[in-house]
């Protein structure tokens, strides 16, 4: 904090609180001595005082006479006694008969009460400690006395910056829609249809993401790494958008795999299909550089599968995964660990060579509580589970799994139908942060 103000040397300044501080205390110990030092005048006046008048008492008929028949009585009454004219001109100044009734111990116990305020006043001038002491205790008497709690608090606060563009841009719904072919644009509101856009020959749909204006979009390629742009730079979904890799710079032949947006706090699984994967937050995914930054380790052979939004739930969730091969495994998604980065932990076991031949791999995977449902799709056909038809896929993570029953072996995807009071609990907020309208297996 700066004041402008008139300092101690009668100057105009810019200080700050130390220096304030500091020459306010020089000017307060000024004031302070200055009180003493009237005061200790004033003490030493009246014992000079009182000296007099107890001249005056011990000599009391020859005062009076001295002031009842001389001329000039008070120079009378220094040459006689020795006074000074401050005592004479006081003992003048009393009235005969308080002068009849001076009583030498009144004036003696007067004495004694202004020497020891004397002495004590000599003390606290004559010693700097003594004099800080007491400026000290009258500052802690008058907060006593006058103080009141603070009606401001002192907030310790960040450093003073300047706004973000971001924090400059509304707060408006939209939905971010990226082709196959790596086009992306972003179209006001969270009620349309990508499917239904115009795309340039050649290209198709492949992912959307709902959030907001000044959110970020983060996308995961087909390598591991995850970059991120705010959606309010990215053209209007009223045209066919623009490319992609115009904005980052991914790895040659990379393709996109996942686009997510939201809260940033908001948790998500990642997984390749060769049975690894960790839970991480979309903080950890966003990067300012064009080149991205490296999230997930995708062993040789495996493909990054899409993410998978965890559910913001006080409940029990688990994590369901099926392989190419019909087997299913189910544990609670507690097992796997929370990472910024990396490979993750085995979720389902499948041999690293029957990865990298592509003969065994992960089709789906889904993240439900007890109370939702899960929903199967293989082709044409259909198989709906609750949890207590789970029992038989139930596992430790890493396990190999079941097989499923005949003709739903060949897994397309998996459907989390949440239940009545799990889809209650979501917030408009939330389904947000979920980000994808795509299946959860996808």
């Amino acid at each position: 904090m700066n004041i402008n103000v008139i300092g101690n040397d009668g100057r105009p300044g810019v200080k700050g609180l130390r220096e304030m501080l500091t020459e306010w205390l020089s000017f307060r110990r000024t004031t302070v001595t200055r009180r003493l030092q009237h005061r200790l005048d004033k003490v030493l006046a009246r014992l000079h005082i009182l000296e007099g008048l107890l001249v005056a008492y011990l000599n009391i008929d020859e005062v009076i006479a001295i002031i009842r028949y001389e001329d000039k009585p008070k120079a009378e009454l220094m040459s006689r006694f020795g006074l000074s004219g401050e005592q004479a001109e006081a003992i003048l100044e009393l009235k005969l008969r308080h002068l009849a009734k001076l009583e030498e111990m009144k004036i003696r116990g007067e004495q004694d009460e202004l020497s020891a305020e004397r002495d004590e006043l000599q003390a606290i001038l004559g010693s700097e400690d003594r004099l800080r002491e007491l400026i000290k205790d009258e500052l802690l008497a008058d907060a006593e006395t006058y103080g009141d709690d603070r009606r401001s608090p002192i907030v310790e606060r960040r450093e003073a910056r300047a706004f973000s563009e971001t924090e400059l841009v509304s707060n408006d719904p939209v939905t971010v829609v990226l082709s196959e072919k790596g086009w992306v644009r972003a179209a006001k509101g969270h009620d349309i249809e990508p499917e239904g856009l115009s795309y340039k020959a050649g290209d198709s749909f492949a992912m959307a993401a709902k959030g907001r204006n000044n959110q970020q979009a983060v996308f995961l390629d087909s390598t591991g790494r995850a970059y991120s742009l705010v959606a309010h730079t990215f053209p209007s979904a009223r045209g066919q958008g623009e490319p992609l890799s115009g904005r980052i710079n991914p790895p040659s032949g990379a393709t996109f795999s996942g686009l997510l947006m939201g809260d940033p706090a908001r948790k998500v699984l990642l997984v390749t299909d060769g049975g690894y994967g960790f839970v991480t937050s979309l903080n950890d995914m966003i990067s300012k550089n064009r080149n991205g930054k490296a999230v997930v380790s995708v062993p040789k052979g495996a493909k990054i599968m899409s993410p998978v939004v965890v559910p913001g739930s006080d409940k029990p969730l688990y994590l369901g995964a099926i392989s190419n091969e019909g087997r299913m495994l189910v544990f609670p998604l507690s097992e796997l660990p929370e990472l910024a980065k990396g490979k993750g932990n085995k979720i389902i076991s499948i041999p690293s060579a029957r990865v990298q031949n592509r003969e065994e791999y992960v089709v789906a995977v889904a993240v439900f509580a007890e109370d939702d449902q899960l929903e199967i799709r293989a082709g044409k056909r259909k198989m709906g589970l609750q949890f207590s038809d789970l029992e038989h896929y139930l596992g430790e993570r890493g396990r190999r799994g079941h097989k499923l029953p005949r003709g739903l072996q060949r897994v397309d995807a998996i459907d989390v139908i949440q239940s009545a009071s799990n889809a209650a609990g979501v917030s408009d907020a939330d389904s947000v942060a979920n980000a994808e309208e795509q299946p959860d297996s996808e």
